[in-house]
């Protein structure tokens, strides 16, 4: 889904761009702190329109949220880095930017009686099916918004459909009828599945040596780095009681008890007595760190060990500031691991080069074995479309999965799609499983079933075309100006 997604973004920003006002509720997510009342501070600036960096954080979590809505929980900071989420939320802030300054050009605004009859469709802010302002406060509140923010928005919104609105896009007859035909054909067809299980692949070196040394270089090692290392074991100090109580004085905040209340001195002592002892394991790292790099530590532990990717006893963040490190900066200082500090030194970095034959043989006979039974099915499929003898179906449309039972469901899925987006009454279509389906088509016939709808493809794409073009004509009428790097 995410290499999809990542193909068609264009699209999918197009479809979303102007969906906004459903972030409340949903909880905010962002890239380092921001407090969301502080809207000083203009990152961009459309005609007449500035874009704030509290706009930009609350467009990053809106698309952050809906991203993670698609994905069902399974998104991360990661992926909508990799997804370039920061610049898709400014992208889609400047585009709604361009259309205030159309709807300023015709004096187009949003009575008071419009934004409250919007917001009392929001179902975070209905009791029983009535809107109800106590809730509507806290879940502002909840949301680090205050009523005056969120209503602007709200309005902000409300505008660009507005200006939207004035130029409706329709649909002809005729185009929904093809619609209406092109998903009521239904076919009966004779097929056979060649299953790729079936193929024998002579996996012997006298084939696969050759096969490999034409490929060795999609089978490198891993880099790995040779390291020194010192870990520091925790302090355990005894402290008087007036240090003691001065610590807790100066931070009786960071003590507190299940319920958040601030502990007394005499019930937070040991948690006292733990922090000073961290602070002073910590003292104790750096210290060792200097010295070690100085070449003056004596008598200390030091231990060797080799990381790669596959092989790394302490975490990801480590492997990261190894790759950073040179002859000339070897170092890495101090840092937590599992509760302990860590010093490192970097000794030699273990470039990646093409494994050996013998250490590469395990994956090359996957995909050797995968290559070889593609092209003999393939091969195969070619010689027997013209000929087969196989399975007869109903009419079929592409909905008609089950009717497939020799097939597995992602397998007749993929199949139907692609058999009915296909010109030739007699082929073949290779599956992604591995397997080829060779088809004849026999018979076809047009149901009598409808699928026209005020809500059909025809209406949501040439929506989404005619935004496209709105924006590029905008584009030419207001300037666009970014004031911060990187996006």
């Amino acid at each position: 889904m995410i290499i999809w997604m990542q193909r068609h973004k264009k699209w999918l920003i197009i479809t979303i761009w102007i969906s906004t006002i459903a972030f409340v509720g949903a909880g905010f997510v962002g890239w380092g702190q921001y407090d969301y009342g502080d809207r000083a501070g203009a990152v961009a600036k459309v005609g007449t329109v500035e874009i704030t960096m509290g706009d930009l954080q609350k467009g990053y979590s809106n698309l952050y949220n809906q991203y993670s809505e698609m994905f069902q929980g399974e998104f991360d900071e990661e992926k909508a880095k990799s997804f370039g989420l920061r610049q898709q939320a400014l992208k889609h802030l400047t585009q709604q930017a361009l259309v205030i300054n159309l709807a300023k050009s015709y004096n187009l605004q949003v009575s008071d009686a419009e934004l409250l009859a919007e917001i009392k469709t929001q179902k975070y802010f209905l009791k029983d099916g009535e809107f109800n302002k106590a809730i509507y406060k806290e879940t502002l509140s909840r949301n680090s918004m205050s009523p005056q923010e969120y209503e602007a928005d709200v309005k902000k919104e409300l505008l660009i459909q507005k200006v939207l609105k004035l130029i409706p896009v329709d649909t002809k007859a005729n185009e929904l009828k093809i619609l209406d035909m092109a998903t009521n054909v239904a076919d009966k067809i004779e097929y056979k599945v060649l299953s790729a299980k079936r193929i024998n692949v002579d996996t012997s070196d006298k084939f696969l040596k050759p096969f490999w040394e034409t490929k060795q270089y999609d089978f490198m090692s891993e880099v790995s780095y040779d390291v020194e290392y010192i870990k520091q074991d925790k302090l355990a100090l005894e402290f008087d009681e007036a240090k003691l109580s001065m610590h807790y004085n100066d931070n009786k905040t960071r003590f507190k008890d299940s319920e958040g209340k601030i502990l007394l001195f005499d019930l937070a002592k040991d948690k006292v007595k733990d922090a000073l002892n961290a602070k002073e394991t910590k003292k104790e790292a750096l210290r060792t760190y200097i010295a070690y790099k100085k070449g003056k530590l004596e008598n200390a532990n030091i231990q060797i060990s080799t990381i790669s990717a596959s092989s790394n006893p302490f975490n990801a963040k480590l492997l990261e500031k190894l790759s950073k490190l040179t002859s000339i900066s070897p170092y890495i200082k101090p840092f937590m691991i599992d509760g302990y500090y860590y010093s490192f030194k970097l000794v030699k970095t273990n470039p990646s080069q093409p494994k050996t034959y013998d250490k590469a043989k395990t994956e090359v006979i996957d995909i050797f074995i995968q290559e070889q039974r593609r092209a003999k099915l393939l091969e195969l499929a070619k010689n027997s479309v013209a000929s087969f003898k196989g399975e007869t179906t109903d009419f079929i449309t592409g909905n008609d999965i089950e009717q497939l039972t020799e097939l597995s469901t992602n397998d007749a899925k993929e199949f139907l799609m692609a058999l009915f987006t296909s010109q030739n009454k007699r082929g073949f279509i290779p599956l992604e499983s591995g397997n080829i389906v060779i088809y004849n088509i026999l018979e076809q016939k047009l149901l009598n079933n409808t699928n026209i709808s005020s809500d059909n493809p025809i209406v949501r794409l040439k929506s989404a075309m005619f935004n496209e073009g709105l924006i590029k004509k905008l584009q030419n009428e207001y300037k666009t100006e970014i004031f911060i790097q990187g996006l």
